[in-house]
């Protein structure tokens, strides 16, 4: 049986009744569709989390009162520009962000980088949010009479796992039909679980011990680090705006991406910091499922779990989707259908470990902070070529892996953009602070956790000092016209 060659446009059925076949080919003029906004609720959808609740009351549990809280939410939720940004480079190149980084890194480097940091980040995501239905789910059915702590969150993973695999084989069009459908629903489950959270907020909240001058700052910019991470790790974004005519408005896809990821984001990371006002100490060393679950009626417990699992299946169904290209990008010759499948194990393996060893508060800000070792270089520098090269990408070029071709660069590898990035890792280890690993330089400030600035800055001026030719736009590689501004 022959298939495509990958540079090979050809035309795909997209209905919902059957799988997408296609994985990192390019897409044709004809085959583009859609506008903008529609990407809003496909990125909304996953951002309707319980880990949001999560991270916020980490936040007053770090010791911060509510006021430094919400100002580090807004400050955490600036980087989803970079996502945006970073999107509007798909519909330019018709092809997956794992083949559009080609340009950064190089033929050669983007297999080294991809397999690494692709697989990383989507084993830590897919892993986080089965974990949090996981836990949730196996916290009501104890209330049932089902109480072994490890074959039922192992089952739960298990069967969401499966679901959200399906929902990656059947694709971008599943996706993109059926997320606003699911944003709406999610939305009012959450938005009812708040309106029984509220009335349980110490509206006049005080820290029991103020903090002050450094522990102060080591809080802020911990959990800064901890919201940031989310939409740095989003470098996948121009897969899911791939499908969008090449003509599209770079600003509306940014608008639509930042503020579809942003928006939900902050509203409810906002209230797990309210939330955590209202439980006690000894309540939240239960977990903050058991916690949560505490507060519902009897009736709106069962509901908030279904949501929280629809939420894990649609975040970890558009993260399956686009790391299954992964594999393709970097020259495994598998399809991207068994390519999901692969991927779903290793992030249930992942899972079950985690379900068996840690709590859902405990890993979620451990695995956040360490995953912006490679996020906050990588988005940094996916977001700075963008810019310098005008957003121009020609799809058949970086699909050209000849030597000579225009994006072989040094025998396959672009120095500057893999000296930036492992630059950029190097400095965000330095500045990292959390229970695994504090950097001397975060130690010698307090600790102060500044690795998501220092990292995005670094990456962004090595790569701009290193690339003379993309500073002055005078690049020899050749280009197509991006989408206008």
């Amino acid at each position: 049986m022959s298939h495509p060659h990958i540079t090979d446009a050809v035309s795909y059925p997209e209905p919902l009744a059957h799988p997408e076949t296609r994985g990192i080919e390019l897409i044709e003029a004809s085959e583009r569709h859609g506008r903008a906004r529609d990407l809003f609720p496909v990125w909304a959808a996953p951002n309707v989390s319980i880990l949001n609740f999560t991270v916020g009351a980490s936040l007053i549990l770090l010791g911060m009162e509510l006021w430094q809280a919400f100002a580090v939410i807004l400050a955490g939720n600036i980087p989803w520009i970079l996502t945006g940004i970073v999107a509007t480079s798909g519909p330019a190149a018709g092809t997956s962000g794992s083949v559009i980084t080609r340009a950064i890194y190089g033929i050669r480097g983007n297999k080294i980088v991809v397999a690494f940091y692709g697989w990383f980040i989507s084993a830590v995501f897919l892993a986080l949010n089965w974990l949090a239905s996981s836990f949730m789910g196996a916290e009501l059915l104890s209330q049932l009479g089902f109480t072994d702590p490890v074959l039922v969150p192992v089952s739960i993973t298990i069967v969401v796992a499966a679901i959200t695999v399906l929902v990656a084989v059947y694709g971008h069009s599943l996706i993109l039909r059926s997320y606003p459908i699911v944003a709406s629903v999610l939305l009012g489950i959450f938005l009812l679980v708040t309106a029984f959270v509220l009335p349980h907020v110490q509206w006049g909240y005080a820290a029991p011990t103020p903090l002050e001058g450094a522990p102060l700052w080591a809080a802020m910019t911990i959990g800064f680090t901890i919201l940031a991470s989310s939409p740095l790790s989003y470098s996948n974004s121009p897969d899911m705006a791939r499908y969008l005519p090449s003509s599209t408005k770079r600003s509306h896809i940014i608008a639509a991406t930042a503020l579809g990821g942003a928006l939900p984001g902050m509203f409810f990371t906002s209230v797990g910091a309210l939330l955590a006002t209202g439980i006690d100490a000894a309540a939240m060393d239960l977990g903050i499922e058991s916690a949560l679950l505490a507060l519902l009626p009897a009736w709106l417990g069962p509901i908030f779990v279904v949501g929280v699992i629809i939420n894990t299946i649609s975040l970890n169904g558009m993260t399956t989707y686009t790391a299954s290209m992964a594999f393709q990008s970097i020259g495994i010759p598998i399809r991207r259908i068994p390519s999901a499948v692969v991927v779903g194990a290793i992030g249930t393996a992942l899972t079950i470990y985690l379900v068996m060893s840690t709590s859902l508060l405990d890993a979620v800000n451990l695995m956040l902070q360490l995953l912006v070792l490679i996020s906050g270089p990588t988005m940094s520098i996916f977001a700075m070529d963008v810019i310098l090269r005008r957003n121009r990408y020609s799809g058949q070029d970086l699909f050209n892996e000849k030597p000579g071709s225009p994006f072989w660069y040094s025998g396959g590898w672009n120095i500057p953009g893999l000296v930036a990035v492992t630059l950029g890792a190097v400095v965000a280890s330095l500045f990292l602070s959390n229970s695994a690993w504090t950097g001397p330089l975060a130690a010698a400030m307090g600790p102060v956790d500044l690795s998501v600035p220092a990292s995005v800055i670094v990456t962004a001026v090595v790569y701009i000092s290193l690339s003379p030719a993309l500073r002055r736009g005078t690049s020899q590689t050749p280009v197509t016209q991006g989408a206008p501004a």
